[in-house]
């Protein structure tokens, strides 16, 4: 995960440096969804260090933050339903990043050298979608857990 984590550092920096050093010959459509792809790995990497955070301390071990002020406010109550619920959070919020550039590159659709059809901008919509009713799913039978008693799980 650690290596995935440079890798999408490097990612990003690569990106930033096309967009200072070619900023002058893009239009502004362009630049927004170049812009757009540095905000969805800067989220992909921030799953990614909840993952890796989050994991380690639901499963291995501890990390003794209590009242270090660079402490995650959700570190302190964190579980296996915790960390679930926020990367669905977090993977809906990316997978908006991605419609979103879909939606702006969708005035290319049916033009010659367009890179979506009515067929992948769909699917793509549907994909979100699912994903959304997963998320709440997911917190739904959280909550649910939560409000049953011990004895009853």
């Amino acid at each position: 995960m650690i290596i995935a984590q440079a890798v999408y550092v490097f990612l990003f920096l690569k990106e930033l440096a096309h967009l200072v050093l070619h900023a002058t010959s893009f239009g502004e459509q362009q630049i927004m969804l170049i812009v757009l792809g540095l905000i969805d790995v800067v989220m992909i990497s921030n799953l990614l260090v909840m993952v890796i955070v989050g994991g380690y301390e639901t499963f291995v071990s501890r990390l003794k933050l209590d009242g270090h002020p660079d402490q995650p406010e959700w570190l302190d109550h964190v579980n296996a339903s915790v960390l679930k619920i926020k990367l669905a959070m977090a993977i809906i919020g990316i997978s908006s990043i991605h419609l979103l550039k879909t939606f702006i590159e969708a005035g290319n659709l049916g033009s010659d050298g367009a890179k979506l059809t009515e067929a992948g901008v769909m699917w793509q919509t549907i994909i979100h979608i699912v994903f959304i009713l997963s998320a709440v799913g997911i917190a739904y039978v959280d909550r649910l857990g939560r409000e049953l008693p011990a004895e009853q799980h």
